[in-house]
């Protein structure tokens, strides 16, 4: 009979069987391919000694293909809890050393059981995805599996968190549930997403290309905007993870954490009295306006190489978090376009969802002409950035600093689509159209008519800026709130968003919105 001694090194015998994941060897390649294994990664992501595992000793039920012959450490992915910067998360990383992380019927219900106890302690859902795909012996069991994961990426979506980080391969079905989480991390060279592989798309399509060119972490950081950050390491990743929930709430019903600010809040930056240039054609770096307001120049930017005409990132005002939307005038003008629209508003439904204000700064010449554009929905696309600041009930502050003309002045959160404060510097142009553009339409015949047509088109394009290219008239109408020094704009927003803070505000009652996507 076994006495207490004999079970307890029996435990101990298989904690350290589950612990060797697929082996010493396949341990080894991992290290050798530049990434870590999962729980080298667990112990990177949580507060030393606060995870806590579940469901090491799951197995799989599969008998096809002589699978019961075949043990997988831990069922090829590694789950729990603990705490990150001391608040609870919970969390899987898949193992590529047992079975390549292949997801079967098991695999997938740890990750779901991990996700449920997220949803119903209101904790953020982290995911390691390093996956060779589903297990094919198990057949519809995984993709059974892959569904229930779906389901509870939805449900789970603006309620907490969800991020995703990429660290190996992500193939076929196995895209959605990371393309379903809030914000995805992607490691540089280690890393790849796409549906069909490089074999398939070359039987089909007859194309030759390889895994890094097809779905690895420049190209959807720069072309599809399916990741939001790129990483260089393992190490990396987890670090960028960890920084960006500092920012962000455990859940919908709590606000973001406030953190002490080292930033006196009514510091000045007399740099930005002179940052708009004399010309309108010249451009000026939005990044460094956002940088001289917000604290100690901190920001966190998704995207960052993708849609870079419009910028988006957090930050913090006197120790509170804020998502900012900023046109920028280094890349087409700051104009919008299809993939703008979309890169802001995915993030304007991020910050609503989880209490996060917005500011909005301005400077927009309009929407990117051209057939390419038209043809591939700027309409429906344009409408999605009207609709969702519109929805959006959060606390909203807009600042112009420079061009805000036609239905993009509008589009960019303008006092009409619920702004509740509007600032503009005294170098905004708020306008129906460009001086150009509209000298032409109002003056035609005066302009054809006349003994120097170029002289009288200058003359009333001179004459279109002096009467619109400033402020004044929105103000006057109330669309502006306060034209303010540049220099003064971080203390004037954070007196608005202190005002803000106890903003209450809801929409008629229904299901949901029929959004143009």
């Amino acid at each position: 009979m076994a006495t207490v001694f004999d079970k307890l090194q029996n435990l101990k015998a298989r904690q350290e069987k589950e612990k060797a994941a697929g082996g010493a060897q396949a341990i080894e390649k991992q290290h050798q391919s530049g990434k870590l294994t999962a729980r080298e990664r667990l112990d990177l992501l949580f507060d030393p000694g606060s995870f806590c595992e579940l469901d090491m000793f799951v197995r799989h039920r599969c008998t096809d293909f002589e699978m019961q012959k075949t043990f997988i450490a831990s069922e090829g992915v590694v789950t729990g809890y603990g705490t990150v910067n001391g608040r609870y998360v919970c969390a899987f990383a898949q193992d590529f050393t047992a079975r390549g992380g292949s997801l079967g019927e098991m695999h997938a219900k740890k990750i779901a059981k991990a996700m449920d106890l997220a949803l119903r302690l209101g904790i953020p859902m982290i995911g390691l995805n390093d996956s060779g795909g589903a297990r094919i012996q198990e057949g519809i069991d995984a993709l059974a599996g892959y569904g229930s994961i779906f389901f509870r990426n939805s449900c789970a979506s603006g309620v907490i968190p969800q991020v995703s980080a990429i660290m190996g391969p992500t193939a076929g079905g196995a895209v959605y549930s990371p393309a379903m989480t809030d914000w995805i991390f992607m490691v540089n060279k280690t890393s790849y997403m796409f549906i069909t592989g490089p074999d398939v798309i070359k039987t089909v399509s007859g194309e030759t290309i390889d895994f890094e060119n097809l779905g690895g972490a420049a190209v959807h950081n720069t072309k599809s905007g399916v990741a939001h950050f790129i990483c260089e390491s393992d190490q990396h990743a987890i670090e960028r993870i960890k920084e960006l929930l500092s920012y962000l709430p455990s859940n919908n019903m709590e606000d973001p954490p406030i953190v002490e600010s080292s930033d006196d809040p009514n510091r000045t930056a007399t740099a930005l009295d002179s940052i708009i240039p004399e010309s309108a054609r010249q451009s000026y770096d939005m990044r460094e306006v956002i940088r001289s307001i917000v604290d100690n120049g901190t920001i966190v930017e998704p995207h960052a190489m993708y849609a870079e005409n419009i910028i988006v990132c957090f930050a913090r005002f006197n120790g509170r978090t804020v998502g900012i939307i900023a046109n920028n005038p280094q890349v087409i003008a700051g104009s919008l376009d299809v993939n703008a629209s979309d890169k802001a508003t995915r993030f304007i439904r991020f910050c609503d969802s989880f209490n996060i204000p917005l500011l909005t700064i301005v400077d927009v010449p309009g929407y990117l002409p051209g057939t390419d554009q038209e043809w591939n929905g700027i309409i429906r696309h344009g409408a999605k950035l009207l609709w969702c600041y519109s929805e959006a009930t959060i606390p909203k502050i807009t600042m112009i600093t420079r061009k805000a003309y036609g239905g993009a002045y509008l589009a960019m959160c303008a006092k009409d689509l619920g702004a509740d404060m509007v600032f503009a510097w005294p170098t905004a142009e708020i306008a129906v159209m460009g001086a150009e553009g509209a000298a032409n339409i109002i003056h035609r015949k005066e302009i054809s008519e006349a003994s120097d047509p170029k002289s009288k088109l200058q003359e009333k394009i001179e004459e279109y800026r002096g009467l619109f290219y400033t402020p004044y008239i929105a103000a006057a109408r109330g669309l502006v709130d306060e034209v303010i020094v540049p220099r003064e704009s971080r203390p004037k927003i954070i007196a608005a968003l202190e005002f803000l803070s106890s903003k209450r505000e809801t929409r008629p009652p229904k299901k949901h919105g029929n959004i143009p996507m």
